[in-house]
């Protein structure tokens, strides 16, 4: 038997309670978990009963044999990576947790999307996210599993690449000012991939190189990978107390907003000085905020 349908050996004993919870929980919503042999004692009792009834009728082909060793081994790899991915989620299930509170049909849908992949790192998204929801039951939407479903791994290494670029202005705002700028590049992001990433359903581009705007005060916090820097609006603006931010041309759809906190993306070194001179340009100061 291949690696990928190798069997997976877990003392449930030492786990905590919510951690077992959600085992149980994932149980019911689609069937017996860390149970290796289940899926092959079906598949095999199915098959017995398919020969049976075909040499009933006439001597079973060679072709009706690989067609159902086939579904075996298919059936088993996707049991493998169900099983793995919720083993990846269980160190991250927080003391108070709630799997209890997980919708029965958004664990159907998060392990139909996720049941094909055995790529160890995109295994460990897919854990992140399973950990999430049963730490906060709706924090992940369907439609955002379904995003995740939808993406190839150079397209989550290109997001967690812009996570490098985001600063928290209220919320997390990625700064893209120039998305052909050398910064960007040396991140292999560019027009031509950040399209990807539109398309993927992650990102919105504002198209014709203009900037997204955020209404601000005229003084504000802001922060970069936990560093406090402090903005300051220095120029009149049209409206009295409105003051307009250049925030660049891509912000996060809902989907790619949920996903940013998973992404462990790291600060990128020289970001926050191009942010600083960009933003001087349009009258806004940015030093780092000290108490």
């Amino acid at each position: 038997m291949g690696e990928g349908n190798s069997i997976i050996k877990i003392d449930l004993s030492g786990i905590s309670q919510p951690a077992t919870t959600l085992i149980e929980k994932v149980s019911d919503a689609i069937g017996g978990l860390f149970k290796p042999f289940q899926i092959r004692r079906v598949a095999e009792a199915e098959a017995d009963a398919e020969k049976i009834t075909a040499i009933s009728q006439i001597k079973i082909t060679e072709l009706q044999y690989r067609a159902m060793s086939r579904l075996v081994a298919e059936e088993a790899k996707k049991q493998h990576n169900i099983e793995s991915i919720t083993l990846k989620a269980l160190p991250d299930v927080e003391p108070n947790a709630n799997p209890r509170g997980m919708n029965d049909d958004w664990i159907a849908n998060f392990f139909d999307k996720c049941r094909l992949i055995s790529d160890e790192e995109m295994q460990s998204l897919w854990a992140r996210i399973l950990a999430g929801e049963a730490n906060s039951p709706g924090k992940f939407s369907k439609r955002t599993v379904n995003v995740v479903g939808g993406l190839d791994k150079s397209e989550a290494v290109l997001f967690t690449n812009l996570c490098g670029f985001v600063v928290t202005i209220g919320d997390p705002t990625p700064l893209m000012f120039d998305v052909n700028g050398g910064i960007y590049r040396d991140a292999s992001l560019n027009l031509d991939t950040l399209s990807l990433l539109e398309t993927a359903g992650l990102i919105h581009m504002t198209g014709g190189g203009s900037d997204y705007m955020r209404t601000m005060p005229q003084k504000s916090l802001v922060y970069y990978f936990g560093r406090p820097f402090s903005i300051e609006f220095t120029t009149p603006q049209r409206e009295a107390g409105k003051y307009q931010l250049h925030i660049g041309q891509v912000i996060f759809s809902p989907a790619g907003r949920q996903l940013k906190s998973l992404s462990n993306a790291q600060a990128r070194g020289g970001f926050v000085e191009y942010v600083m001179a960009y933003w001087k340009k349009y009258g806004i100061n940015m030093v780092e905020h000290t108490k």
